[in-house]
């Protein structure tokens, strides 16, 4: 089974109101047993064995496993995408501890349920045990709210896990973040999926999918257990009101149940990912027109704006780069306006982006080069910083040559050190940017050509035998070595 989130959708301002409070077998685990409960939640692990993804966190000698076989509970802020088991996480955690489960919601809570909170934990403190403190969507509290938990959290009143889909460096108070270990969740995989999807026909023994219907509701999920469970609930319930059942559920019964919100991006054989690349590819080969439809073609399936917003940016530095910097500035002004502006108006100015990433020169040398230099790091170890390089802000430091012989560039001709050594003593300088000949990087080219020539001119010089002038004699020393 897979994880998903759940601060329960019924009544959500009663657990904003007076936090819910559950314990391990407690009214999460009794309302997941019963029959009229959603699929989603009959379906949520009850122990981490039942945990289908999120391998990177809970696999053998994850940090997750570590810590419940080692029965170390830690304050933790849960990072991910909705649907894919924040909060079912937070609920193992507290039940596997045996700790009292305390939710609330950071969309309708504030101080007063961090309070009531705060009695809770004490009163299960008097009898001896432990209370999680869990809160959905914490990014939502503003400072005050937050700070509210660091005397409880530092004292050990409470562990704290929050659970948020925005970047908690962001989000969160330093304060706060720097008591809790981040854990990063994933989108569950199409083969997680699956075995989610495959625990759902077997509890619900409804009809069974064919195989196009299957691919277009794991497509719909997109990396989300909980979607995933709702629409194929809706569609088994469709197919059971419809008299006779039918022998299969298949893609027109998948359109009536799901409407709308159904993705049609494997109409015609193309799945989802097939799609951004084919949008990914018309850009890069300068075709506005196949990649505006491409675009379309997503949004009108149900693709989420934002996604399509972050791949353009990658685009503008994969593909064009140096050659025309201003497409990078282009898609991050047009993903700001999506933002004010919303569906549908918005998505004109991701149209505007694409076009402008179509036409644009292209190049792909800085994408290039970082991946070289990545992997000579990775394949070279840790060669030491040469000491005319290093920093050196105290007296010790300036004593120990840090720093020394430094050349400063803006006090040389040009402003540029000529022949000055930046790459590790014990390695030899490598070329990783080769700049195209196109756009802003032919120029580019022609400056990197001409420092290039000025560093080998400087070294030549640096390392030719001194020049005698006329009449000069021999050095007593330097004849002694001629002899030798």
């Amino acid at each position: 089974m897979g994880l998903f989130d759940d601060l329960p959708d019924a009544a959500p301002a009663a657990s904003a109101r007076a936090p819910a409070v559950s314990a391990s077998a407690s009214a999460s685990s009794a309302s997941a047993g019963a029959p009229d409960a959603p699929l989603a939640e009959r379906l949520r692990p009850r122990h981490l064995d039942e945990v289908i993804g999120q391998q990177h966190l809970l696999g053998p000698g994850r940090p997750l496993r570590v810590a419940f076989e080692r029965g170390r509970l830690h304050s933790m802020v849960l990072w991910g995408p909705p649907g894919v088991g924040k909060t079912t996480l937070a609920r193992l955690v507290a039940e596997g501890f045996d700790a009292r489960f305390v939710a609330i919601s950071a969309v309708l809570g504030g101080v007063k349920d961090i309070r009531e909170a705060v009695e809770l934990a004490r009163a299960a403190q008097a009898g001896g045990r432990r209370t999680v403190v869990f809160v959905d969507e914490v990014h939502r509290f503003n400072k005050a709210q937050q700070d509210a938990f660091l005397p409880h959290v530092e004292a050990g009143l409470f562990t704290f896990i929050g659970a948020t889909t925005e970047n908690p460096s962001f989000e969160m108070n330093a304060a706060l973040l720097s008591r809790a270990t981040v854990h990063v969740l994933r989108s569950l995989s199409p083969a997680d999926l699956a075995a989610v999807l495959a625990r759902a026909e077997t509890l619900l023994a409804a009809p069974p999918l064919s195989d196009a219907a299957r691919e277009r509701l794991l497509a719909h999920a997109d990396g989300d257990a909980r979607r995933l469970l709702n629409a194929y609930e809706n569609v088994a319930a469709l197919a059971a009101g419809e008299g006779a059942p039918p022998a299969v559920l298949d893609e027109p019964l998948l359109e009536r149940a799901l409407g709308e919100l159904l993705r049609r991006y494997d109409k015609g054989g193309d799945a989802f990912f097939d799609s951004i690349s084919a949008l990914h590819k018309s850009v890069r080969g300068s075709d506005p027109d196949a990649a505006l439809y491409w675009l379309a073609r997503m949004l009108d399936g149900g693709a989420d704006p934002r996604y399509l917003a972050r791949r353009l940016i990658r685009m503008a530095s994969e593909d064009i780069g140096l050659a025309d910097p201003r497409a990078l500035t282009l898609t991050l002004e047009a993903a700001q306006a999506y933002e004010r502006l919303g569906s549908p108006e918005g998505e004109l100015m991701l149209a505007e982006a694409t076009v402008f990433l179509a036409m644009a020169a292209k190049s792909n040398a800085v994408y290039k080069a970082w991946n070289a230099a990545r992997a000579r790091v990775a394949s070279g170890g840790s060669a030491s910083v040469p000491s005319h390089l290093r920093n050196a802000p105290t007296r010790l430091m300036k004593q120990l040559g840090h720093g020394a012989g430094y050349r400063y560039a803006h006090d040389e001709p040009d402003g540029f050190a000529a022949g000055e050594r930046y790459w590790p003593d014990e390695m030899a300088p490598e070329r990783f940017y080769e700049p195209v000949p196109r756009g802003l990087e032919i120029r580019i080219g022609e400056r990197l050509l001409a420092l290039r020539e000025a560093n080998d001119r400087a070294r030549a010089d640096s390392a030719a035998p001194p020049v005698k002038t006329p009449g000069e004699k021999e050095s007593p020393e330097g004849a002694a070595a001629s002899d030798s």
